[in-house]
């Protein structure tokens, strides 16, 4: 029988801690620093942070002028970030973005930003993700998983929650396909979004309306360390797609 959190092993627990102290974000700097100058990060601690203030640091803004139409503009913005529009209806557009998202109005966002600005979704979350692990491993010479969180709409359901964007270090993709589930038989299908997981619990500690852009996961199997991606692990090809 497979072994592990997912599998006859009972589950280890988990902490999850919000990081608190980080300062507004702006264009250049580096999140990895504040992070690690604001928690003391251990051995294979999982970093998940939020999309908006990896988009602040890569200068992923736009500008919008308050004095004019704000629908046009925004309607621009998104239709430049957009690979493709899928549906549109009363100011709402599902889009395909860039990077390969389904996602309303391709995922640009006026929460949380100065008066004027729109935020974009980085363009290579994956390697943003990569980029905030190798200087912390660069720095603190430890292992870290990083997860680029964003706050997602599912579709059939109610509500939204956090997913990841990117990852580097940690598996966005835990198969199962192949080991036995309780009754013995094999599982043929079963894939975790252990990614898509960790995002969502990194949720609970990060209020929306507060300062909490960075969270810690504490306790994560260590078998599920390794290099990754949201892109080709978890964004699902569009021949695979029932509904495009």
């Amino acid at each position: 029988m497979a072994e592990g959190p997912f599998g006859s092993e009972p589950a280890s627990s988990i902490s999850v801690v919000g990081v608190s102290g980080i300062p507004e974000i702006k264009a250049g700097d580096n999140v990895a620093d504040f992070v690690m100058a604001n928690f003391a990060l251990m051995e294979y601690d999982v970093v998940v942070i939020t999309q908006k203030i990896i988009s602040k640091a890569e200068g992923r803004t736009v500008q919008v002028d308050m004095s004019a139409p704000l629908e046009p503009q925004l309607e621009a913005i998104i239709i430049s970030e957009s690979r493709r529009i899928l549906r549109r209806r009363q100011g709402l557009f599902i889009t395909e973005t860039h990077s390969g998202y389904i996602c309303a109005n391709a995922g640009i966002d006026q929460s949380n930003m100065p008066t004027g600005t729109v935020g974009l979704l980085p363009r290579d979350p994956d390697r943003s993700a990569r980029r905030v692990r190798d200087r912390i491993r660069a720095k603190a010479s430890i292992e870290v998983g990083v997860i680029i969180s964003d706050t997602f709409g599912r579709t059939w359901r109610r509500g939204v929650s956090d997913i990841a964007l990117g990852v580097a270090g940690i598996a966005a993709i835990v198969d199962l396909r192949g080991a036995l589930d309780a009754s013995g038989r094999e599982m043929t299908a079963t894939q975790i979004a252990l990614a898509d997981e960790l995002a969502s619990a990194a949720e609970l500690v990060k209020p929306k309306a507060g300062a909490v852009p960075a969270v810690i996961i504490r306790g994560v199997d260590r078998r599920f360390f390794r290099e990754s991606s949201v892109a080709t692990e978890i964004v699902r090809p569009f021949n695979e797609d029932l509904f495009r």
